[in-house]
């Protein structure tokens, strides 16, 4: 499974930015999605995660601000982040988890500053 995310950028407080995942390769096994970020001397830390059921994990500190989502069609993993905050700046990087492994993107740069 191969993972590209992009759309990572420098934003001002408050604005959106949406994050896209393309997903590649044996993607049948997969029953997880997620999107993880780590900044600067912090531990990664998990955004969101949508099941192969359709439901939906957010962590706390981004609850009704960030949603995921996903494209079956177009094998695309979306995170939409609305209001962002100097806090959320981090490398972004999205999740494919099988049973047995985890699969990661090479990450994309989210930067909130005024």
């Amino acid at each position: 499974v191969q993972l590209q995310a992009s759309g990572g950028g420098l934003v001002q407080p408050g604005w959106s930015l949406r994050l896209s995942c393309a997903a590649s390769g044996s993607i049948a096994g997969i029953s997880a999605w997620g999107w993880y970020r780590q900044a600067p001397g912090k531990q990664r830390e998990s955004v969101a995660r949508i099941f192969s059921g359709g439901s939906t994990f957010y962590g706390d500190s981004v609850k009704g601000r960030f949603t995921i989502s996903r494209d079956n069609a177009k094998n695309t993993l979306f995170l939409q982040m609305n209001n962002l905050r100097p806090e959320d700046t981090a490398v972004y990087y999205c999740n494919a988890a099988t049973d047995r492994r985890n699969y990661w993107g090479q990450g994309t740069q989210v930067t909130v500053s005024s």
